[in-house]
């Protein structure tokens, strides 16, 4: 990577010497407001990782061999792999104030940012009342490009942020490999889910499946394979269907294991969508599956 071009005037604000900057990134700053968020952390570190997530979306260098848990092998990179990057820490503890964010929007125009990228959102606002959108306008006059997203709600209407007509607002998107898994019925019929843990040879003939709601009992809890709902209940050896909702995922499969399941199917609802997660799992197989491949 080359220096930073002569006009920037971007810093890192790394406390006693715990971080440097380097070609890549060539600034860090935190925005966050500490009389009015617990726990504040003043340096711009990410403590969730988020930040760190979207940062390497948008300029992740280029990465050859990159892989997870062995799958989807190949190069990695971002949208800008060759771009300069900055951080401007305006979010923490799942809290994004308006004037934090309006801070680091104008730091980094004032600093000499080309393009804007917020990989946050909130409820939809009149323009006049939403600062993204306010300090999105002043990044356009100056000739600042402003990308945000478009938000994790739906997929009722009327759910979408960072809406204004200036603003370039990024929803889901695709990518060049996938971490299959595919589901093969008695019938003959295949499904293809995702998932990280994929053995090589599962060493096992076809299955038993049965949904852990119809026969552990028609509750949530037990559709849902929470903690306790499938003691007693004969799934051993058997592929179990259970809906997402009510823990986390790999909770699911836990609890499915400890029971004596051999797999998991992990449903999505009407509110998930489409999108399907490689998690990844203790010794279990495992799979996330749409609501089209599991009606």
């Amino acid at each position: 990577m080359p220096p930073p071009p002569a006009r920037w005037k971007g810093r890192c604000d790394f406390k006693n010497g715990s971080a440097t900057c380097n070609n890549k990134i060539i600034g860090a700053r935190s925005f966050i407001d500490s009389k009015n968020k617990l726990q504040s952390r003043d340096a711009p570190f990410d403590i969730d990782g988020h930040g760190t997530h979207t940062a390497s979306t948008a300029g992740g260098n280029f990465v050859r061999h990159a892989n997870v848990f062995g799958q989807a092998r190949g190069i990695a990179a971002g949208v800008a792999p060759r771009a300069h990057v900055a951080i401007y820490k305006v979010c923490e503890d799942d809290l994004c104030g308006g004037l934090d964010i309006a801070c680091g929007m104008e730091a980094a125009l004032c600093d000499g940012a080309d393009i804007l990228s917020l990989s946050l959102g909130g409820q939809s606002l009149p323009f006049w009342d939403d600062l993204t959108a306010v300090g999105a306008y002043g990044a356009i006059q100056k000739g600042v490009f402003v990308s945000c997203a478009g938000g994790n709600s739906g997929p009722d209407p009327k759910k979408l942020s960072n809406e204004a007509p200036w603003i370039l607002t990024v929803a889901a998107s695709t990518m060049d490999r996938q971490i299959t898994s595919t589901v093969k019925l008695g019938n003959g019929i295949e499904f293809d889910g995702e998932t990280l843990n994929q053995p090589r040879d599962f060493g096992q003939p076809m299955l038993p499946l049965v949904f852990a709601g119809a026969i552990g009992g028609s509750t949530n809890a037990t559709s849902q394979c929470l903690n306790g709902t499938l003691d007693g209940v004969d799934i051993r050896g058997k592929i179990v269907l259970c809906e997402r909702g009510g823990s986390g995922r790999t909770d699911k499969g836990n609890v499915v294991l400890a029971a004596g399941g051999a797999g998991m199917i992990l449903m999505n609802g009407p509110m998930d969508g489409y999108s399907t997660l490689a998690d990844p799992m203790s010794s279990q197989p495992r799979t996330s599956a749409t609501p089209t491949a599991t009606r």
